[in-house]
């Protein structure tokens, strides 16, 4: 019986490593990618551990260098028909300025991480789904793509395109056993609000006096998804904490 794989990027922290645990609990061998391979390896190690059945591969690049893409499709062309499940989790918001104000650098990181990159890593591995007719894609999306805020209008954009993206891929393998699921948190207390701010103090305070979603929350509901027989596709999920109504809007104790 052929192993099946799911491959996921930005493995090395918070959803995607939460994820993996989630992805190999229900029997799934983890292909885990990122950029920082020591990371990795600490996975690889955490796996290995608690699922010693579980075959566990890692590739270090970067998802938005297309060249890296493409060197990591050909070192892995044996993997990739084996894959079962994409998760494109690799993604990240820098900086909360204006548009007016804001970094050009900033701009062109967001999307060519978030956008570009899920286009790259999606484009390899769907076509490898594509032939065996099976297969499930899960883009990790965001309520700021359904609700923009300020100093936020270009990060919001990036995901607003992974929805449109979603929707269309969707439709592009309307007749295939492909699914697209589209997941979208609202506040979760991963490494995210650190990357954007730089500064971990002021990360706390995104998160200060309220219960944001953890990576875990976001993990269970990949693999509920994953987990559903092959005739449903559960084509968009919006999770945001209890302490959470909308974009904004946060219910916060003692502040």
């Amino acid at each position: 019986m052929m192993t099946k794989w799911a491959l996921i990027t930005g493995a090395t922290s918070g959803i995607g490593w939460a994820s993996a645990h989630s992805l190999a609990e229900q029997g799934f061998s983890i292909l885990a990618t990122g950029r920082r391979y020591e990371k990795l390896q600490e996975l690889q190690k955490a796996l290995k551990i608690a699922f010693p059945a579980v075959q566990v591969k890692l590739a270090s690049f970067d998802v938005s260098d297309r060249f890296e893409v493409s060197e990591f499709m050909k070192a892995h062309a044996a993997d990739l028909p084996q894959v079962e499940i994409l998760v494109n989790n690799a993604g990240l918001a820098c900086g909360v300025e204006k548009m007016q104000e804001a970094s050009l650098d900033d701009w062109e990181t967001m999307i060519d991480t978030n956008v570009k990159g899920l286009l790259f890593m999606t484009r390899g591995v769907v076509e490898h789904m594509v032939k065996k007719n099976s297969g499930h894609i899960i883009n990790l999306g965001s309520v700021a793509g359904r609700w923009t805020y300020p100093g936020g209008g270009v990060y919001c954009a990036t995901k607003f395109a992974v929805r449109a993206l979603s929707e269309g891929l969707r439709m592009d393998l309307l007749g295939t056993r492909i699914r697209v699921t589209n997941i979208e948190p609202g506040m979760v207390n991963t490494e995210f609000s650190v990357v954007r701010l730089k500064d971990q103090a002021k990360a706390d305070k995104v998160y200060e006096g309220m219960t944001p979603l953890m990576a875990k929350d976001i993990a269970e509901t990949i693999a509920w998804c994953a987990a559903r027989p092959a005739h449903v596709n559960i084509q968009e999920l919006v999770i945001y904490p209890t302490d959470q109504a909308h974009v904004g809007q946060v219910a916060r104790k003692g502040v």
